[in-house]
């Protein structure tokens, strides 16, 4: 259901991982470095924002609270996101939801506090082994993408970016064929399509799920993906590089 031309996005996650030698191999890997057609991001532990201020390089952040300031200790605002640059913030990645009990509609309040802020949210959806397994992968992914409707406007989410990533396939060195993964995608598309097909159009479905230099081109090559939440992948800059330079 790929109704127009998107750019595509490769977004790199770097979990609790990282070192400000890792960052300063980056910054020194893309200086220079031009991709076609293509938004890349990183979204390196919240420490390491600033160490990529003198970078080329669009950063993110991988969570945020969906309160404004105030008694929450850890807790990262919207503001400070912006104070130090950021244009992307991941939110409902199954890691948080899994260790940290966030629900779809917690989800979907940090997405909106997200785009009030001005930032991009990269919202994640997918589904555990059991839930394939099940055969019920719609059903469920369903149910996550319709608390983003039931807080954010449709309108709204023309600047957001969704990430779909198989729970079974996150840091396993599985991954959907890219057949499967399509469908999907296409599923996802068109499950959007229902509430706004204009936004069906325009908006990045990305996916997520031990995406590799060598699988990445096929990946992207399906027509309702728009390119890549990478995790492990984008701890090395080289293997990184090759997966902007595939979707480009």
């Amino acid at each position: 259901m790929n109704t127009a031309k998107r750019n595509y996005l490769v977004a790199g996650n770097w979990k609790m991982n990282g070192s400000r030698s890792l960052v300063n191999e980056f910054v020194d890997a893309f200086n220079g470095v031009n991709f076609d057609n293509v938004d890349v991001a990183l979204c390196p532990p919240s420490l390491f924002i600033s160490a990529f201020s003198e970078s080329n390089i669009a950063l993110g952040a991988q969570d945020v609270s969906h309160c404004e300031n105030g008694a929450h200790t850890g807790d990262l605002s919207v503001s400070m996101l912006n104070e130090f640059g950021c244009k992307y913030c991941i939110v409902g990645h199954s890691e948080r939801r899994e260790d940290h009990g966030e629900s779809s509609r917690t989800v979907a309040e940090k997405a909106q506090k997200v785009l009030d802020g001005g930032l991009v949210p990269i919202i994640c959806c997918g589904e555990p082994l059991s839930v394939r397994e099940s055969g019920k992968v719609n059903e469920f992914v369903e149910s996550q993408l319709q608390e983003i409707f039931d807080v954010i406007d449709s309108k709204e989410l023309v600047n957001a970016v969704i990430a779909y990533e198989p729970i079974w396939a996150i840091g396993t060195g599985k991954t959907a064929s890219p057949q499967e993964a399509q469908d999907i995608h296409e599923f996802i598309r068109s499950y959007i399509a229902t509430k706004d097909a204009s936004l069906a159009a325009k908006i990045q479905i990305l996916y997520g799920g031990s995406v590799k230099p060598d699988n990445a081109k096929e990946l992207f090559a399906q027509p309702d993906i728009d390119g890549g939440l990478i995790g492990g992948a984008s701890l090395k800059a080289k293997d990184f590089i090759s997966i902007c330079q595939a979707a480009s």
